[in-house]
């Protein structure tokens, strides 16, 4: 069974509308009445000082901009684009477990810079202070370099006085990561021979 119900108006009856609903006249809108303006945001890594933290921070702004949980295309992992084989060399072997904990990733990158900074300790005795290819040779440059290519990239690097001058997949050599974290003082980090996790 079918019911429809409908209703109907009888248009033919007098209903009047009410003088104060009725609209004569056109009505001035005043909406909106400010012009909005969108300010384009400048992304900058923040600068913590030329200390350890800022030496951290830049370097991670650098590598990822920052983002604890990115994988690059190339398959290095985190804040601060650690490859596989360099979390084993510290002791990491859950890589999903790494992306997804910035306390470990925090503590992988300080170790991987003590162990980086032992590897180099010699080296960074004898060209810290030199000049190769007009840049200032640094304790922290030498170490963000060896983030980039590893400390045997670096090492080689300095002993040929940058005729060996490595390159990761995307273009960055060793020249440039020595003279833009230049100048940041790592004194306080301890060189440390195989450290783990």
């Amino acid at each position: 069974m079918l019911l429809i119900f409908a209703s109907f108006v009888d248009l033919t009856s007098n209903q009047v509308v009410p003088r104060t609903l009725k609209v004569n006249e056109p009505t001035e809108v005043l909406f909106p009445k400010d012009e909005t303006v969108v300010v384009p945001i400048e992304v900058s890594p923040p600068f913590l000082g030329t200390y350890f933290n800022g030496f951290k921070e830049a370097l991670a702004f650098k590598e990822s901009s920052g983002n604890y949980f990115v994988t690059n295309t190339l398959g290095y992992l985190g804040k601060y684009q650690f490859g596989v084989g360099t979390l084993k060399l510290v002791g990491i072997s859950n890589t999903s477990k790494f992306l997804n904990d910035p306390i470990l990733q925090e503590k992988a990158f300080e170790t991987n810079i003590a162990r980086n900074k032992w590897i180099m300790r010699r080296d960074i005795e004898r060209f810290v202070g030199k000049r190769i290819k007009g840049v200032q040779i640094t304790e922290s440059g030498m170490l963000a370099a060896a983030h980039l290519a590893g400390p045997g990239n670096v090492m080689k690097y300095l002993r040929s006085y940058g005729r060996v001058n490595t390159k990761d997949a995307y273009g960055t050599s060793i020249d440039k990561y020595i003279k833009k974290f230049s100048g940041y003082d790592l004194s306080f980090v301890s060189a440390e021979r195989n450290p783990k996790i």
